[in-house]
């Protein structure tokens, strides 16, 4: 059953550019139907009316531009353009340090998937109303196996198995917590959001929603022509 509170707690969406190398940071402004990359994701969680506030965290290399370019679109949700730390992880740990001890639903969302369509967002948004923790996925297309030393050693059932997206919803003071304990972990190897609630908050529920093939990540020029073609083909 929906939490009537958590109904009433605004959403907020942190866009991650968090790109793993130069080519990835430069797919991130390169021209994508118009515009740059990045700006797709900020223009689709503008477009909601589920979402009330934008983050944008960018590399220190980029942040400027990024904020410059977002501003001269108008954006009138993005709050603000932050400056991220060398990893994915450490520019969302920046993410909610910033939001503090606000009371909001968080959606953390990499700029990298361009393609985020709005039933995706409003079905996490959604989701928060009855779960604390909301992860987009869609369904395993391969068949999946377990390795030790180049053996096979399990194939576990495919209907089973799902392939994680982004955005990643959470109430604010779950993923806090979750970061909290990550961080202070000296055995702690990067994973992603929800990852992390399942291996420091075991006790808290993950909600699925579905995901969409659509939304594609775009790393480097090859994406770009492929993310090009499914917004023709929309």
């Amino acid at each position: 059953m929906a939490d009537p509170a958590a109904s009433a707690v605004r959403a907020v969406a942190a866009v991650l550019a968090a790109p793993a190398d130069v080519a990835a940071a430069a797919a991130l402004l390169a021209p994508l139907a118009g515009r740059p990359v990045i700006e797709h994701s900020v223009a689709a969680f503008e477009a909601s009316p589920l979402v009330e506030e934008i983050l944008v965290v960018a590399p220190p290399a980029l942040a400027a531009r990024t904020g410059q370019l977002l501003a001269a679109a108008g954006y009138r949700k993005v709050s603000r353009v932050i400056e991220g730390g060398a990893t994915r992880i450490e520019s969302a740990w920046e993410a909610i340090r910033i939001l503090g001890q606000a009371d909001c639903n968080l959606l953390l969302h990499d700029a990298a998937r361009p393609l985020i369509s709005p039933r995706v967002i409003e079905d996490c948004v959604a989701a928060l109303c009855a779960y604390p923790v909301a992860c987009a996925a869609v369904p395993a297309s391969d068949t999946m196996v377990k390795v030790d030393k180049d053996l096979i050693t399990e194939r576990p059932p495919r209907d089973r198995l799902r392939r994680r997206q982004t955005p990643q919803g959470f109430r604010l003071e779950v993923i806090r917590r979750g970061y909290e304990l990550a961080l202070a972990d000296p055995g702690f190897a990067p994973a992603d959001d929800c990852g992390i609630v399942l291996r420091y908050l075991p006790e808290i529920p993950v909600r699925l929603v579905p995901g969409s093939e659509r939304s594609v990540t775009v790393t480097g020029p090859a994406d770009i022509e492929i993310a090009e073609t499914l917004l023709r083909g929309a």
